[in-house]
């Protein structure tokens, strides 16, 4: 690894999650010809096994990948469905009551100032993240606005400017789906269930958008499910 403050040449902190969008964001950095650095978090998330699924992706592409444990500020964003597992994740279509349920407090701005830092450090001029334009813009964290305050922030902050990059801003779940596959992207190799159970529940506002997109694309996901109309 360079030294601190060392340019290292087209390098790219993607902040990487093992869902399926931040798996096409990351290999579509890779087909841009950036030197890739994956970076996941362990906040102390009910479906942790997401993390196990990029450690075997970024094993498989060979690319540096670090997963950052920031479970001591569990106490600070516990109030959610996803990092109070004494809460029931909510079914159904996303909509304004589960969106709300789900939202961790504040974390896409944890996770960016960090991988933002780690970009600084080793030189790279860029983060990715999978922010997407999708029926849930009711996530504040994920608004073409919050994005360019972030490029901002991140502009005043360090010495050396680190672009805030999220291709997929203004497209839908539909919209990434369809470009993985295009780049022939397996996504058996993601896991998107909020849940935390062995196999995807198939009824968590997540699993059901991510069905939703297979159709959209007429193609059949690969994920087994314990439970997902219109899937068997």
């Amino acid at each position: 690894m360079p030294a601190p403050n060392t340019p290292e040449s087209n390098a790219a902190v993607v902040i990487y999650s093992g869902g399926m969008d931040s798996f096409t964001v990351l290999h579509r950095a890779l087909r841009e010809g950036r030197r890739v650095h994956a970076l996941s978090f362990d906040y102390g998330q009910r479906h942790a096994r997401e993390l196990e699924t990029a450690r075997r992706v970024c094993q498989a592409l060979d690319i540096p990948h670090q997963v950052v444990d920031i479970r001591a500020i569990h106490g600070l964003i516990d109030n959610s469905a996803l990092t109070d597992a004494s809460r029931s994740v909510p079914e159904g279509d996303y909509a304004e009551d589960n969106l709300a349920a789900t939202a961790v407090p504040n974390r896409n701005m944890i996770l960016l100032s960090l991988a933002i830092a780690k970009a600084v450090n080793i030189g790279a001029d860029r983060v990715d993240y999978g922010a997407h334009g999708g029926e849930h813009v009711l996530y504040p964290d994920c608004r073409p606005e919050f994005v360019e305050a972030m490029r901002h922030a991140a502009g005043l902050a360090n010495l050396a400017p680190v672009e805030v990059h999220a291709p997929y801003l203004d497209r839908t779940k539909s919209d990434i789906l369809a470009d993985g596959l295009a780049m022939g992207l397996d996504y058996a190799e993601t896991w998107t269930c909020y849940a935390g159970s062995e196999l995807a529940c198939g009824q968590c506002a997540s699993c059901r958008e991510r069905l939703e997109a297979f159709a959209a694309n007429g193609a059949r996901d690969p994920l087994a499910y314990a439970s997902a109309p219109g899937h068997s």
